[in-house]
């Protein structure tokens, strides 16, 4: 009798999506809200003296580009693809643990080393969405870039969801393409400086890469799949 053929992409990616879903979501808005508080406490309240962070030759490489702010704020939706493609309970819990962790180390960078990037020399009240963002989300917590770091840390995450779900090459670049244009906007709508960026993207790789080796065994609808498939071929042969 021959094994049945694993289930395609799509429907492993359908069913990593549908799993825990509303969990997923008033999770990850809870979270999200949690971090906001103590950014923007640390924000409006720093303990020590602001440093305005310097520029460096990569920032005169990148001009001004008002079209950037959404691509800035599309990291809102990026963000809850990780979680939202993890599989099962478990995996959730520990995927949140170690995005959890980073937050928690650029607070403290925060905390300890108030940064800023340097004043405007443009007046961006003429461009639509730029003044609700500085009341939002004000230059200020800039050394690591959260941003950078959230959209690496999940950037890394999916490709690994992608690459075990066996999904399209052009899918996996996409998932790149996203990671760069929130990176590149970080500095196109000069919210941050390019060494913030960098940091950001470090601190994102330091937290993202451990959790892709301490994290549990793969347990998506393909793997599941193959040990029904496995089970099924040993109670045949044992028979």
């Amino acid at each position: 009798m021959p094994s049945p053929l694993p289930p395609h992409w799509t429907v492993d990616i359908g069913l990593r999506m549908r799993r825990h879903f509303l969990l997923k979501l008033v999770g990850t808005t809870a979270f999200t809200w949690l971090f906001f508080i103590g950014y923007f406490e640390l924000l409006r309240h720093p303990v020590f003296e602001v440093t305005v962070m310097p520029l460096i030759a990569l920032d005169a490489l990148v001009p001004f580009t008002p079209s950037a702010l959404a691509a800035y704020l599309s990291l809102w939706v990026y963000v809850g693809m990780g979680p939202g493609l993890q599989y099962t309970f478990r995996e959730l819990v520990v995927y949140s643990l170690w995005i959890s962790a980073m937050c928690v180390a650029g607070l403290v960078c925060f905390y300890f080393w108030p940064t800023a990037v340097p004043a405007r020399n443009f007046d961006a009240s003429g461009y639509p969405g730029f003044a609700l963002l500085q009341g939002v989300d004000a230059a200020g917590n800039a050394c690591p870039s959260m941003h950078v770091a959230a959209a690496m840390f999940t950037m890394l995450r999916i490709e690994q969801v992608l690459r075990d779900a066996r999904t399209p090459v052009v899918l996996r670049a996409l998932n790149l393409l996203w990671f760069v244009a929130i990176a590149w906007s970080t500095l196109a709508t000069r919210q941050h400086v390019a060494l913030d960026a960098l940091a950001g993207a470090a601190l994102g790789i330091a937290f993202a890469v451990p959790s892709l080796r301490w994290r549990p065994r793969a347990t998506g609808p393909l793997a599941h799949r193959a040990d029904r498939i496995s089970s099924g071929t040993t109670r045949i042969t044992q028979r």
